[in-house]
């Protein structure tokens, strides 16, 4: 083992920073116990011990540098006492290259100096406004792993890379990725994180457990947040392929959200350090951040973040921003909330007293802050699962079946699970459009949950936190079987794109505030200009006045009305008078069976069916009314 030249080092930033021919050390101790580091000589046990003496101590802080250090040839942890410790700044984490290790064996994790030369091409991020986004949830293993994925390097970041053309072909504008930082997916025996994690960062110990061991597959643990996973890469450099699938998705004009999850025990700043981690040397354009105790407003008003999209479930902005402080000019916030989804699920089939809420839900929106939508997600019914199953179908969790939500405002159309009956398989197929009108004509921003678009199913579980298996994994061959669903989606992201009043930038004011002759939102029903919110009613009309909008041509937007009837029958809704030269034109019909393309003074909407009309100017043609 060759001697260390070791000199006087900086406390910050933590952990091993590899700079001028050598490399600085700096670790957290609380504790009175001798520290240090461990240096290993890689692919071998070989190890010295190399303790901090007092006057390398700040603080807490102790730190040297070691002049010359071949990091090429080593790999390192610290040490407290005789606790051995992976660092947890480490951009590297080395041991668990292969997905589901710690199923076998008890994992010995080494800490991986980490000196980048990537390449970034002049990347810029895309700074894509929560009013022009469209994100799609996916867990990157589950993405491409199925054979049916067709990809090369099935279940990695890689994948992704090679699904661009179909991400653009659907039309989303952002990837949120569930928890791809390194974490074990099983725990292994005795936590060699706990001392570390205890000393730096928590308030305290992680508590213990006798239960068997189960795999965690979402990732939502404590876990070392400065690495990429390495079993998501397909090579051997995770830190490079994460940054080559967000320079290929940035170059294909995609966005890339990173979901965290931060137990409470965990401390804010450290918190902060992550996500400053993150936004600096990945590039990532968001943020959606889970936990307890989340330092929301260190994010918010942090200068660095100002262009970064940070979503979590719940934030008041007038805690964060008071004394007449204004958010950024770019909305950095975003609301995440299962409002939308509660209501609309339970409007889809039909409850009674769900209009109020729908008619809020769909067009709210906020001048300070995104809001992002969704009707399914990753913890839940996939869309097919939604209109298949009543209740949950866990027990392959081992768990007998206690686990996951109770509450999934579900309804199977008639039969539990597969079925060949032709009517209830039709039912299912136009509940699945109507989902997607309700969720894509809200003003809100759209989160689709991957898969979605061609009928992915999970058989009825709404919590397949622990399956790796094709109970998870996106079967792509129903891309195939579901083509016409695929393209009904696709097709609707493209009419929100083209129609800016579905996705306003500022509030609705429901007004005529420029004298267009029309408020631009109103509500109507059987009759025009009048809602019937009645609890047992299940019908609502909205109309937006396309001279609140832009095009990308400069024109103004068309006319739109939205008539959604979530009723057992068929609905007459009464249309209002459009300007001289204006006609209505039907533009969407989850019936579709509509026989009328050209309205006049009423639409009839069949049983359980969303209808959308266009106002344009008349052509000359020979036709005939309704």
């Amino acid at each position: 083992m060759e001697q260390f030249r070791i000199r006087k080092g900086m406390p910050y930033p933590l952990g091993a920073t590899v700079r001028n021919h050598g490399t600085n050390f700096s670790m957290v101790n609380a504790s009175k116990e001798e520290c240090g580091v461990i240096l290993y000589q890689k692919e071998t046990k070989e190890a010295v011990r190399i303790p901090f003496e007092e006057k390398h101590r700040i603080g807490n802080i102790s730190c040297f540098y070691i002049d010359g250090l071949k990091t090429e040839q080593y790999d390192y942890n610290f040490y407290i006492g005789e606790q051995e410790i992976v660092d947890i700044y480490a951009r590297r984490v080395l041991g668990n290259e292969t997905w589901g290790s710690g199923s076998t064996t008890e994992l010995s994790l080494r800490s991986g100096f980490y000196e980048s030369h990537f390449d970034w091409k002049k990347d810029k991020r895309l700074h894509i406004p929560y009013s022009e986004s469209v994100f799609y949830c996916m867990h990157v293993r589950s993405f491409t792993k199925h054979a049916s994925s067709k990809v090369k390097h099935k279940g990695t970041f890689e994948g992704i890379i090679e699904k661009i053309p179909y991400l653009k072909e659907l039309g989303i504008t952002a990837i949120e990725l569930l928890p791809c930082y390194e974490f074990e997916e099983f725990d292994s025996g005795e936590d060699k994180t706990t001392m570390a994690y205890q000393v730096a960062h928590y308030t305290d110990l992680p508590s213990k457990s006798d239960e068997p061991k189960k795999m965690n597959y979402w990732g939502f643990k404590e876990a070392y947040y400065f690495a990429p996973k390495a079993s998501l890469a397909a090579g051997n450099d995770p830190c490079e392929s994460f940054k080559k699938m967000v320079l290929e998705l940035h170059q294909n004009g995609i966005e890339v959200i990173m979901q965290f999850y931060f137990p409470k025990k965990i401390k804010q700043g450290y918190i902060l350090e992550v996500i400053k981690h993150w936004v600096m040397e990945y590039h990532i354009d968001g943020i959606h951040i889970k936990g307890e105790q989340i330092p929301i407003t260190l994010l918010a008003t942090e200068p660095l973040f100002a262009n970064l999209k940070i979503m979590c479930r719940d934030f008041s902005l007038s805690d964060i921003y008071y004394d007449n402080e204004k958010p950024p000019a770019y909305k950095n916030l975003g609301y995440y909330r299962e409002e939308f989804m509660h209501d609309t699920r339970c409007f889809l089939k039909g409850d009674a007293d769900m209009l109020r809420g729908v008619q809020y839900h769909l067009k709210n929106q906020n001048p300070d802050c995104g809001i992002v939508n969704y009707i399914t997600n990753y913890d839940g019914f996939t869309m097919a699962d939604l209109v298949s199953y009543d209740r949950k179908h866990n027990e392959a969790n081992g768990e007998n079946n206690v686990d996951g939500t109770e509450y999934n405002y579900s309804w199977n159309c008639g039969v539990e699970g597969p079925t060949r009956k032709k009517h209830v398989m039709q039912l299912r197929k136009k509940q699945i459009r109507n989902a997607f009108m309700l969720l894509f004509t809200a003003q809100g921003t759209p989160l689709l949950l991957a898969g979605d678009e061609f009928g992915n199913s999970q058989q009825g579980n709404n919590n397949c936190y622990c399956q790796d298996n094709e109970m998870s994994w996106l079967d792509w061959s129903l891309l195939k079987k579901n083509r016409e669903q695929f393209q009904f989606v696709k097709e609707l992201i493209q009419f929100r794109k083209e129609h800016p009043v579905l996705h306003k930038e500022e509030m609705l004011t429901m007004t005529d505030r420029f004298g267009f002759g029309y408020p631009d939102l109103s509500y109507h029903g059987k009759e025009a200009w009048k809602a019937e919110l009645a609890n047992y009613n299940r019908h609502l009309a909205m109309l937006y006045c396309g001279k609140y909008g832009k095009k990308k041509d400069k024109t103004d937007d068309d006319f739109i009305y939205l008539a959604y009837n979530m009723y057992w029958e068929a609905i007459d809704f009464a249309l209002p008078t459009l300007p001289a030269d204006y006609e209505w034109i039907c533009a969407i019909d989850t019936q579709q069976e509509s026989i009328e393309k050209y309205f006049t003074t009423k639409v009839t909407v069949a049983q359980r069916s969303v209808m959308v009309l266009l106002g344009k100017k008349k052509k000359n043609r020979r036709r005939s009314n309704r």
